[in-house]
């Protein structure tokens, strides 16, 4: 009985010593892992620091990087041209196919030498809209804002101008080829009467106008009979014409001349085509013009292109040119 004892707490006792030395093993394998893993991340982390360290060195022996002269356009600039500005499409003055894309040739004038600095006007055509306005008065230029009549979608542009010191209208007239007509354009069979009134309304709309260009017209200001009711109801209300030059038949001229009026038309569209180059090529072909004759008119719209062009040309013009409103050339 003894013998059978012993056998039993033999056996007891190697078990125990069984679980210890796999208890002790295990411990040593969470051990050797822990340990091998730390080296891992410590060399992992020494790698990085040294790719990091070499990086550093390289960019130290490298040249400097040429600095990118950047033209800076202010907050206010840089919002509305972000806007409406941006997708904005006007008439162009009825560019809608290559018949017009050259724009047509305006009388010669004799190159004269000028003692004080030269004129330039530039007239900034179909404006409607609040964010067309501020885009062109960010840039602190005078340029001399063309108002179109209200319209249905846009029925603004008489309280925007309220506004302003000075302005002009843009009044819509009827063209040879135009599908995009302005409401309550200005027909060549329209009577005397009926040209009154719509002079009339357009006073009303706007009480401080002093000057009015056509949007479109070339059909119209073909016309000398058109020509001669409009020149007259603008008589009676005191304000003058100035001629967008559409078309290269214009009576205006002949008209102005026979009321004893001066005539004073656009010498340059600057965006017929709105790729900024373009533009600004346009800009100091004005200016030349500008510096040949004493003065000069340009129209432009508030294209996102022209904008900037315009901004991109301040330094030329503060050189090279007066800019002022149409009032100090007419």
């Amino acid at each position: 009985m003894a013998k059978r004892k012993k056998s039993k707490k033999s056996h007891s006792s190697s078990k125990l010593l069984s679980y210890i030395a796999w208890a002790l093993a295990l411990v040593a394998l969470v051990l050797t892992s822990i340990l091998v893993g730390y080296y891992i991340g410590y060399a992992k982390a020494e790698k990085t620091i040294e790719k990091k360290q070499r990086l550093q060195e390289k960019k130290r022996k490298l040249p400097a990087k040429p600095k990118v002269e950047k033209i800076s356009v202010n907050k206010k600039l840089q919002e509305v041209l972000r806007s409406e500005s941006k997708n904005y499409n006007s008439a162009a003055h009825e560019i809608e196919t290559e018949v017009l894309a050259n724009p047509p040739k305006i009388p010669q004038k004799e190159i004269k030498r000028y003692a004080s600095k030269p004129k330039l006007a530039i007239i900034i055509d179909d404006v409607q809209t609040a964010s067309q306005v501020r885009a062109i008065k960010s840039l602190n230029l005078p340029l001399t804002i063309s108002f179109l009549p209200p319209r249905t979608a846009r029925p603004d542009s008489p309280k925007l101008a309220a506004h302003e010191q000075f302005y002009m209208v843009h009044l819509p007239m009827e063209a040879m080829h135009f599908n995009k007509e302005e409401p309550y354009t200005l027909r060549v069979n329209e009577s005397q009467q009926e040209i009154l009134q719509r002079v009339a309304d357009i006073k009303k709309l706007f009480p401080k106008v002093a000057y009015v260009n056509n949007h479109t017209g070339s059909k119209f200001t073909s016309s000398e009979v058109a020509m001669n009711r409009l020149i007259f109801a603008l008589n009676k209300y005191h304000i003058h014409f100035i001629d967008s030059r559409t078309t290269a038949q214009t009576q205006a001229p002949k008209v102005l001349r026979n009321f004893g009026l001066k005539y004073v038309a656009r010498d340059v569209f600057l965006d017929h085509h709105m790729d900024k180059p373009y533009i600004l090529g346009q800009i100091k072909k004005a200016i030349n013009v500008a510096k040949a004759h004493g003065s000069a008119i340009a129209i432009g719209h508030p294209h996102k292109n022209t904008i900037e062009a315009l901004y991109e040309s301040k330094k030329l013009f503060a050189k090279d040119v007066d800019l002022v409103l149409i009032n100090k050339i007419y």
